[in-house]
């Protein structure tokens, strides 16, 4: 099964990067302006274009600071792929390993969704960073 890979160095401790990767509240900072959070289960919802694509994630292991992983339970190509996030400190910064785990097959979704947790993992460094540059796919979703 094909996985999504990337790592960026972020210019903050794993104590202010972790929040941005565990919770509903950080993901409405960098990722989707439509994020909901089922506060008994920690289950969250991100919508998509208007809600035609809703990917449900589920948390599966976190350990603050250090490791955010969430199983996708809905949505297209996403049902059944993990998102982990591994952090790591490094004189007083962080380096996140990110991994979208457990994709079926190399398809042109799967590409684009590459591209898209590239810009993604930039948008987590300046939230981090204290430059809030707010979610990559705002309002209707789609990011351009």
């Amino acid at each position: 099964m094909p996985d999504i890979k990337h790592a960026i160095q972020i210019n903050a401790s794993p104590l202010v990067v972790y929040p941005l990767v565990a919770s509903a509240s950080g993901f409405l900072r960098w990722w989707a302006s439509d994020v909901t959070e089922d506060k008994a289960t920690g289950n969250v919802e991100l919508g998509f274009f208007n809600r035609a694509t809703v990917y449900g994630l589920r948390p599966i292991q976190m350990t603050a600071p250090r490791q955010a992983n969430w199983l996708c339970d809905t949505g297209k190509e996403w049902s059944g792929t993990r998102l982990l996030f591994d952090l790591k400190e490094q004189s007083s910064q962080t380096l996140l390993r990110f991994t979208h785990a457990d994709w079926q097959a190399e398809t042109d979704y799967f590409v684009s969704c590459t591209t898209a947790w590239g810009e993604l993992m930039f948008r987590i460094k300046a939230t981090a960073e204290g430059k809030n540059p707010g979610p990559l796919f705002a309002g209707s979703g789609s990011a351009y």
